[in-house]
């Protein structure tokens, strides 16, 4: 049976779907956010592990340590490279973080937040949602 949500690498090969409304949803300043995305930010949000099921094509990761300390699994489709979704984070075990970007149809899922501020350009205007420095507790 499909699910309510779906989404998918730039060329197709790798999808995923789950069925959790997503309640965490951050637009994040980090560096490692930064540097994952290849933009000022990333925004993405968090759905339980058991809820979210690959349907394609097998993902590819890369294994990191955060600035936090913290391991964490990028993945990413191995033909297209278009990153997909975070797994297997030390901090928050069972939940996988998406990609906005991914989902096939990202209009309903809003930002509730922004987080690491103190890293957000300049030039960028803040959004009129909860500000956090940090990692909101």
């Amino acid at each position: 049976m499909t699910k309510k949500h779906s989404g998918r690498c730039a060329c197709g090969a790798v999808t995923f779907e789950f069925d959790t409304d997503p309640d965490f949803i951050a637009v994040c300043h980090c560096l490692d956010c930064k540097k994952a995305s290849g933009g000022e930010a990333a925004t993405w949000f968090g759905v339980p592990a058991d809820d979210f099921t690959l349907t394609g094509k097998p993902s590819s990761a890369f294994g990191y340590v955060a600035d936090s300390g913290q391991t964490l699994d990028r993945n990413f489709c191995p033909i297209c490279s278009a990153r997909l979704y975070t797994s297997n984070l030390g901090s928050f075990p069972g939940l996988v973080f998406v990609q906005l970007g991914s989902l096939d149809d990202p209009g309903g899922i809003t930002p509730k937040l922004e987080m690491f501020v103190k890293r957000r350009l300049p030039w960028v205007t803040p959004l009129n949602l909860p500000q956090f420095e940090g990692m909101p507790s």
